[in-house]
């Protein structure tokens, strides 16, 4: 693959990985998880986000029904989602920070979307990072081919693997994928000696019930993991699917109070995992 769909790289990132961090941002996802709050991020094509506010109406719709191109819009109320990039472009960008990476342990995060759904140029890029000594990391679910994933292995440093819904039949009801594909790729990747941090969102009715992370517990802990990343679920992306001119299914699903955060952090680690609400 010679480019890859990327909707943003975003620099100064203190979080994904540890230090400061580049991230980068491989558009389209396998999963079609309710609760996602980079809907953007979903398509495997460019998308139109339209800001309603800088909308003058200039045809008889509003930008949500407008047929305009980006680049026609008088008022640049329509973005354009997604770019095409080259291994070389993303290195040029991402090579900018090298004295932060240097200076605070931080490096390059591969997320998304999910990145293993352009595996081939993902590969190439780790591999191109690590000529340059470069730390990386990515954010995934697991979802993903195999033979590519495991050569992706030798080229990242932390693996901060991302676990839904346990129950396979529930899994191919809400996010519309079985997980066994993503338990056999984490077994095999366990196997290779990488660096893992699972990580859990916690969203209430879907993933932050006591059996969901129960099934994750028994699923982790035979391969000595001592550390989840558990993620509350927030509403922050919300106004992006207005944007996007999408159906937010979950706007009035509440959040967790910290009472039940802090819970759930002392169940898992009654099981001796240590527990880090939001991760790095």
């Amino acid at each position: 693959m010679k480019k890859a769909l990327i909707f943003n790289i975003q620099r100064y990132s203190l979080h994904d990985g540890g230090g400061i961090r580049t991230v980068v941002f491989f558009k389209g996802c396998p999963l079609k998880c309710p609760w996602c709050s980079n809907p953007e991020s979903q398509d495997f094509k460019q998308d139109i986000m339209r800001k309603e506010g800088l909308c003058i109406k200039c045809s008889s719709n509003s930008c949500f029904q407008c047929s305009m191109k980006p680049e026609d819009c008088p008022t640049a109320a329509l973005d354009l989602v997604g770019k095409e990039y080259t291994v070389k472009e993303v290195l040029e960008e991402v090579k900018k920070d090298t004295v932060f990476y240097e200076t605070t342990g931080g490096g390059v995060t591969l997320s998304g979307g999910e990145p293993l759904s352009q595996g081939a140029f993902a590969l190439k890029l780790l591999k191109e990072l690590k000529k340059l000594g470069i730390n990386t990391a990515i954010e995934t679910t697991g979802i993903g081919d195999t033979k590519i994933l495991l050569q992706m292995a030798k080229y990242i440093d932390t693996f901060l693997w991302d676990f839904k819904i346990m129950d396979s039949d529930k899994a191919k009801t809400i996010v519309k994928q079985d997980m066994q594909l993503m338990k056999k790729n984490f077994q095999l990747v366990m196997k290779s000696g990488a660096r893992m941090i699972p990580r859990l969102p916690l969203i209430p009715e879907y993933t932050a019930d006591r059996d969901n992370i129960q099934k994750v517990i028994d699923f982790i802990s035979p391969f000595g993991i001592k550390e989840v990343h558990i993620l509350p679920f927030h509403q922050y992306g919300r106004s992006k699917y207005r944007a996007l001119g999408k159906e937010c299914k979950l706007l009035d699903l509440r959040t967790l109070s910290d009472e039940e955060i802090l819970e759930i952090k002392d169940f898992i680690e009654s099981k001796s995992i240590k527990a880090v609400v939001g991760g790095y």
